[in-house]
């Protein structure tokens, strides 16, 4: 397996990074969708089609890409366990533990909304909204500039 995953290394790179990308578009338009929902009348005709674009964005599109990216990382740890003992790869799954957290986040707000029980205005989401870009920027830098 060893052997397979490192002759195919740079597909499985590739594919994790456009893993990633999807998944990061999914978790920085979901928050925004809250926005506009949080400011919906409940059982709206509004706020029904924001139901139906957030649990489409979530369950399509956000969480087969964490998994996807989850999987194709993943391997490319197996084919390269030396990365794990590099100081910035451990900052960088910190963050990503925090993105993950932050998803399951997202999930369960999703939830509330579609139950009708958003306790939270507007102006909470527009601040989450920047969480998932500021962490992109963290690893992003961790990854190319590995500063430890």
């Amino acid at each position: 397996m060893a052997e397979f995953l490192g002759e195919h290394y740079l597909w499985i790179k590739a594919l994790h990074i456009i893993s990633v990308i999807f998944w990061m578009a999914g978790m920085a338009y979901l928050p925004r969708l809250f926005v506009y929902h949080a400011e919906a009348e409940p059982g709206s005709e509004k706020s029904e089609t924001f139901k139906v674009m957030e649990r489409r964005l979530l369950r399509g599109i956000i969480n087969p890409a964490m998994i996807a990216t989850f999987t194709f990382g993943g391997l490319m740890l197996w084919a390269n366990p030396a990365l794990l003992s590099q100081g910035w790869m451990h900052a960088k799954l910190f963050l990503i533990f925090v993105m993950s957290a932050l998803h399951g986040f997202f999930a369960r707000w999703r939830k509330d909304f579609d139950a009708d029980s958003n306790r939270r205005p507007a102006r909470f989401y527009r601040i989450v909204n920047e969480a998932p870009p500021v962490l992109v920027v963290f690893i992003v830098i961790l990854v190319i500039v590995k500063p430890f």
